[in-house]
């Protein structure tokens, strides 16, 4: 019982780092129905610029750990920003009119354009971070096995749920959510309608490296390991996660990562930690046999 308490928490925490990444994916298709396969590996970047920030403000003797990683973020979040709208204006603006593989080709090249670039600048090694929040809340003691739930995990189960909240509101509630209703609904009619659609578009990007962001440093904080080849890997479980969930729903990105990863915790703890990834891929496949739309999505409607 406390071991399969132990994999759920870890599972729901891994999930919610997940659920973060996909939200980025999911807010991109909703407005202009493309994957950004690109996103993963900003996700990457955003985890390489919180790692170089945290050691820089260490390096001039900043100790507060509170205010080095709000520091941190602020920096990488910018910078990751300027990422986002670099893959927008370079991968997706000059091709939105083409055919529909054009656009998906070229994010891929510019997540390997990216990886590389990472690999180059920073090394193919293991890059590794001493624990900065540490301890947590004992729950269970099962014959010496103790069952915890760590402070990180904490923050990582909060700060995605916040998030959620607050971007679920933006998207609902405020001129830019408006907007961006508007050019998923019909690209161009929103712009014979005067909405700026290239700034709302862009402004998409953005929010979604930002979010990657918070996922990469989380991920940073949380495993305290990181290399160039981590933003594959979470974007392809991310993008399974949005597809799970329902692609265009912001809550069903959050429920598709945490599937995710109970699926692959559970996994790993009672059957064959190298076949994880089969058991999440199948369960995918299941669930988009008898429910296409995912578990929160909507079928699509073809405009005649």
């Amino acid at each position: 019982m406390a071991y399969a308490l132990q994999q759920i928490i870890n599972g729901i925490t891994l999930g919610m780092i997940y659920g973060l990444i996909a939200v980025g994916y999911t807010m991109v298709y909703g407005i202009i129905g493309m994957i950004n396969f690109a996103h993963g590996d900003v996700f990457m970047v955003g985890a390489f610029l919180s790692l170089i920030g945290l050691t820089l403000l260490a390096s001039l003797g900043v100790t507060s750990v509170p205010l080095a990683l709000a520091l941190a973020f602020v920096a990488a979040a910018v910078i990751a920003g300027l990422y986002g709208w670099t893959v927008e204006r370079v991968a997706y603006r000059p091709l939105r009119g083409s055919f529909r593989l054009a656009p998906l080709i070229s994010a891929i090249g510019m997540s390997i354009v990216l990886q590389n670039f990472v690999q180059v600048s920073q090394g193919a090694r293991d890059y590794n971070l001493a624990s900065m929040i540490p301890g947590g809340i004992p729950l269970m003691d099962e014959n010496g096995f103790v069952v915890q739930l760590s402070w990180m995990q904490i923050l990582i189960s909060v700060a995605t749920l916040v998030l959620l909240g607050i971007f679920t509101w933006l998207v609902t509630r405020t001129p830019l959510g408006r907007a961006m209703r508007a050019c998923e609904q019909d690209l161009k009619m929103a712009s014979l309608l005067g909405i700026d659609t290239d700034l709302t578009i862009s402004l998409t990007f953005v929010i979604g490296a930002v979010l990657a962001t918070v996922a990469g440093m989380l991920f940073l904080l949380y495993y305290g390991s990181i290399n160039f080849y981590i933003g594959f890997t979470a974007g392809v479980k991310a993008f399974t996660a949005a597809v799970l969930g329902g692609i265009g729903s912001l809550p069903g990105a959050v429920l598709g990562g945490l599937a995710i990863g109970l699926i692959e915790s559970l996994w790993s703890g009672y059957a064959s930690v190298p076949y994880k990834n089969v058991a999440a891929f199948s369960v995918l496949a299941i669930v988009l046999i008898f429910m296409p739309s995912g578990l929160l999505g909507r079928a699509d409607i073809e405009k005649v």
